[in-house]
Order: structure tokens, then sequence, then C-alpha cells
């Protein structure tokens, strides 16, 4: 008599499985737990976000650079979707990134939502990411403090894109170099394309 778990309830384990790696790499980021959100990670992974472009393991020594130098960045994690392939998967959450600042002598917060996107592999049994994409999808900065105010005029963000203005300002501010050709919601088709990206690496229909 065969005693196989049906396949829904080993489909559930790697949903599981997955959206805990998720977890832990993001609160480990967001903590200073350097190894654990390194050990998500295979050296062969892939990281394009704002700032940085790289593999998975130099990603988690620019975030490290990134808090020594006070630009403490944290995030809040909506549900995450799972789309399982075999040994693959793709999953998509949506985050807003809240960073801290100070601008004209005002506390400030930056605040930027995005879609992110993991692809995730199954080597030697354990579950592992090999990236970490995002979708930028709006932002705003806003004072602590409410009613006090911040200048900043429509010349100062000229050439930043729509969907990621402000984080683009902040960053830049903070001496960070960013690209400025990341998928966002001011350009659908750059968010569809990296879809089709993911999915066609983890044989997903689509």
């Amino acid at each position: 008599m065969s005693h196989a778990l049906p396949q829904a309830v080993l489909d559930a384990a790697d949903i599981s499985a997955i959206t805990q790696l998720i977890l832990t790499e993001r609160e480990s980021r967001d903590l200073g737990r350097w190894d654990d959100m390194r050990a998500c990670f295979y050296p062969d992974s892939r990281v394009r976000i704002s700032w940085f472009t790289g593999n998975g393991h130099d990603f988690v020594e620019g975030s490290k650079d990134m808090a020594r130098r006070q630009v403490l960045a944290k995030h809040r994690l909506g549900p995450v979707r799972i789309r399982l392939s075999g040994d693959r998967a793709v999953a998509s959450l949506v985050g807003i990134i809240d960073i801290p600042s100070r601008v004209q002598g005002v506390d400030v917060l930056l605040s930027s939502q995005a879609r992110f996107l993991y692809p995730a592999e199954r080597r030697e049994g354990h579950w592992g990411l090999m990236g970490f994409y995002g979708i930028y999808m709006c932002d705003a900065l806003n004072a602590v403090v409410p009613g006090q105010s911040i200048a900043i005029t429509p010349a100062d963000v000229a050439g930043f894109r729509a969907s990621y203005r402000m984080l683009s300002w902040v960053l830049s501010s903070q001496g960070y170099a960013v690209n400025h050709d990341m998928p966002g919601e001011d350009k659908p088709e750059t968010g569809e394309a990296l879809f089709t990206e993911l999915f066609d690496w983890a044989g997903i229909k689509h």
C-alpha cells in the first residue's frame, strides 16, 4: 500500500518553505542579521533593485554598508504569492520600503511601494533564493511631525522616474547611484517583461 503524500500536501509544504525563506531574508535585512540573510541566497543569485545590481551575497554586503551609513531602511510586507514549477518557483508580494531621513533640518519618512519578485530553486532538497527584484509603484516623502514642511521643487526631482521619484531623490542625496531603468508602473511593459523573464526561467505558463 502506498503512503505517498498527495501532491497538494507536498505543494503546501513547498509554499510554506519558500514563504518562510522570503520572510527570513527580509526580517534579517531589517534587523541586521547578515549571516542569516546571506544564507537565504545562493552564491549565483542575482539582485536588481534601484541602488544595487549584483549577486545575493554582494547585496548583503551592500546592505551592511547601507546600515553603517545610517540609511536605515525597514520593510512592511504584504501576503506572499508562490507559483510552483517543480524545483523552481517565483514568489511575488507588495512591500513598502520606509527610510527615515533628515531634509532641510526636518525629520522625514520616505515610503516607497514596490512589488518584490523572488525566484527560488530547490537544490539537494532545500529551497534557496535565486534573486530579488523590484517593480516600483509609487512613493511619498512626508515630515514626521505634522505641520512641518520641506521645500522640494520640480527641478530638484527632474529626471527621476514617477514610480520611484522620491526614493531616487533620497538615495541620491545619500550618495547612491540610482538605476533609472528599473521596472515600474509608470512603464507597465517593464514589469511585464520582468514577470516574463522569471516565469520563463521557472518554466511557468503565463
